[in-house]
């Protein structure tokens, strides 16, 4: 089947690393059909590296946002694409050249694949994982999508860097309004990538469909995963991931869930026994992580409790 392929580059204020991005989509050895920056209102330097990426014959287009945070960046890239397949990528992120034709290639393989990604080689963090992009039954997420190893494989989660959906699936699903936070907004890619999961679609992780992460210095206080810590992005990324895994639960799962999270939680997201663990080992963050995780993981539960989503995601022929 011939796809028309849209890719999505969600930026703020890193030009540089958005010139980098852009041309290697433009050496795709299968080229896009249109690549859109989402961009905030009056960030004129993002702006201007997209235009010129347009004027060296990129099919390049700008879509604008008043709001904060990627969400509404992407969300108003994603409204303005026209492809059959919408594919996704960091401003930090340059993709391998085969990148674009190995998404393609695991969509032609079968009609009930709703998304596929891959590896974000990254510059300081290497090694080989087999385990990656699971969701636990309890809640625990398992990442490791810059480590992933081995064949192409089934999994409940993609990540932001290197992803890619069926068009209409994602504008079925949508990015979520109800996160928090001012820039990266963690944990956006569950709201997208359960409900499918749910619906009966498939999710393929191809380490071989790779893109080299630069991971740029962000420019708001959500630099979490880059060495830095601080309670408001911690709560608000705490909350994101809370919302987005009660979301679709019976009662007695998002009991357990919470019992799970409150109790245990992960290093990041500490709950009691993740805490005492940081503060056994000397963590000087610990108290303050374990209390934006209380506060992330309550306020998650009151917005799924208030604000619930109710989406129609078709499922696959034949399901």
């Amino acid at each position: 089947m011939t796809f028309r392929v849209s890719v999505l580059v969600p930026s703020y204020r890193r030009p540089e690393s958005l010139t980098r991005c852009l041309a290697a989509l433009h050496a795709q050895t299968r080229a896009p059909d249109e690549v859109i920056v989402g961009v905030r209102e009056g960030d004129a330097a993002t702006i201007a590296a997209a235009e010129a990426s347009r004027l060296a014959g990129l099919p390049v287009r700008i879509a604008a946002t008043s709001a904060n945070g990627v969400v509404a960046s992407m969300q108003a890239a994603l409204d303005a694409a026209s492809g059959d397949i919408i594919a996704l990528t960091d401003d930090d992120a340059r993709p391998f050249e085969h990148w674009i034709a190995g998404l393609l290639a695991h969509f032609d393989a079968s009609p009930d694949i709703g998304g596929v990604g891959g590896r974000d080689w990254q510059p300081y963090e290497r090694g080989n994982v087999t385990r990656v992009g699971i969701v636990q039954w309890f809640g625990r997420v398992i990442g490791n999508h810059h480590l992933g190893a081995g064949p192409a494989r089934d999994v409940d989660v993609l990540k932001g860097a290197n992803c890619s959906f069926r068009a209409p699936l994602l504008h079925a699903v949508g990015f979520d309004g109800r996160l928090l936070g001012e820039g990266a907004q963690m944990y956006w890619e569950l709201g997208v990538c359960l409900p499918l999961r749910r619906a009966g679609w498939r999710l393929i992780y191809d380490p071989a469909v790779a893109v080299h992460h630069d991971v740029a210095p962000r420019h708001n206080d959500d630099n979490l995963h880059r060495g830095v810590f601080s309670e408001p992005p911690l709560t608000n990324a705490v909350h994101n991931e809370t919302v987005e895994l009660l979301e679709g639960r019976g009662p007695i799962s998002r009991a357990l869930y919470l019992t799970w999270a409150m109790l245990v939680g992960t290093k990041e997201g500490p709950g009691l026994a993740q805490h005492l663990r940081r503060v056994i080992h000397g963590d000087a963050t610990a108290v303050g992580r374990w209390r934006a995780s209380r506060a992330g993981r309550w306020s998650g539960a009151a917005t799924a409790r208030r604000s619930p989503r109710h989406l129609s995601v078709p499922p696959p022929i034949g399901r």
